[in-house]
């Protein structure tokens, strides 16, 4: 306690500042709590998954224990940091204890946030294995995901192929379709009134029907040219329509955020107007619009599943061939990782290119 005069000659006391320390060690408790509860719950889960079964489904119960081992040790590696960084040598230093009372709280906090997702982890390896493996043996099938695996990747290639030339083709037409909309000229009135007919028209309708029209109606039509594609090409044909919708939209939505100054900055120094669209709109709004068109794309892609409809024997429809033979969905599962890595692939290369895009801007 200290004590001092005020101004008028009396006498004042003042608590002295307390260090206060945060309950480091309350939050070590917590962290070390949980970790023996996920070890309680990994050891548990280990010993339900080594029953005797053939080399695959050796190869599979490995697998997921050392999924399970890795987990325990990411909890345990931060943990172990805490406790380190809670012993204080020195008490009277302060700023010695609040460091380290600071680094051990954090890491008992990074220590629970592993344990949280690690018993996240097990929690959906238990739903593989409850009800002896019931879960696991319908879905994941080691020995029909080995069996099918080489069909489904050949016939994956026709989901490839369709994605890539409808994606070429949206990007054309669609840009068509956005110049279009945007025109404030009378004489293309019309065809601007057209335009946003077709976009009210195929962006309400669900593609499977738009692919269902195409695939057989186009057959029937004996038109020359048309009436004998594959179904392959209808398919095309049928994602382009619709994606060309969305994607016209927005393309449009990138055009109209550039500032009309730069529109009359052109047109003055003598560019016509498909120039100054050309050398000056058009690459500026693509660019500001590069995260939806890749929105509309991985849509695309998904949507190649549904041209088995027409008769096209894509990944899904050949993974329906061995479900229907098998009477066990483990090859459905294989086009569903085929399409998790392909879109998951694009967006993280479009993250790290907008992340460098963004570096560049800012001088980074």
């Amino acid at each position: 306690m200290t004590s001092e005069l005020d101004g008028a000659g009396g006498v004042l006391t003042r608590e002295p500042i307390r260090l206060r320390i945060a309950p480091t060690r309350h939050l070590i408790s917590s962290a070390l709590l949980v970790a023996v509860l996920c070890a309680v719950t990994g050891g548990a889960l280990i010993s339900a998954i080594w029953a005797p079964g053939s080399p695959v489904i050796l190869g599979f119960q490995l697998g997921l224990t050392v999924v399970i081992a890795a987990g325990l040790i990411l909890v345990i590696i931060p943990l172990i940091g805490a406790i380190q960084a809670s012993r204080v040598k020195n008490p009277a230093d302060r700023v010695e204890r609040r460091t380290k009372s600071a680094r051990s709280r954090q890491r008992a906090a990074v220590s629970m946030g592993v344990a949280a997702a690690v018993l996240v982890v097990m929690g959906v390896i238990y739903f593989l294995i409850v009800n002896d493996a019931s879960v696991q043996k319908t879905f994941l099938q080691p020995d029909l995901m080995i069996l099918s695996f080489p069909d489904i990747l050949a016939a994956f290639g026709q989901n490839v192929f369709i994605a890539l030339v409808a994606q070429v083709l949206v990007l054309i037409w669609a840009m068509v379709i956005a110049l279009l909309r945007i025109s404030k000229t009378a004489a293309m009135k019309p065809l601007r009134s057209l335009a946003t007919l077709y976009i009210d028209i195929f962006r309400g309708l669900p593609a499977i029907i738009v692919i269902y029209l195409v695939g057989f109606g186009l057959s029937f039509t004996q038109i020359p040219g048309l009436s004998d594609l594959s179904a392959t090409w209808y398919a095309i044909i049928a994602l382009t329509l619709t994606y060309g919708a969305y994607t016209a939209e927005v393309y449009r939505s990138g055009l109209e955020s550039i500032h009309p100054s730069q529109v009359y900055a052109a047109r003055s120094l003598g560019f016509s107007y498909l120039q100054t669209m050309r050398v000056v709109v058009v690459p500026q709004g693509i660019r500001r619009v590069i995260p939806p068109l890749m929105n509309n794309f991985i849509s695309l892609q998904k949507d190649t599943a549904l041209v088995g409809i027409i008769g096209a024997v894509d990944a899904f429809n050949q993974s329906q061939i061995y479900a229907g033979n098998h009477f066990n969905l483990s090859s459905v599962t294989i086009v569903a990782v085929f399409f998790l890595i392909i879109t998951i692939t694009q967006a993280r290369l479009l993250d790290r290119y907008l992340d460098r895009r963004e570096r560049k801007r800012s001088g980074a």
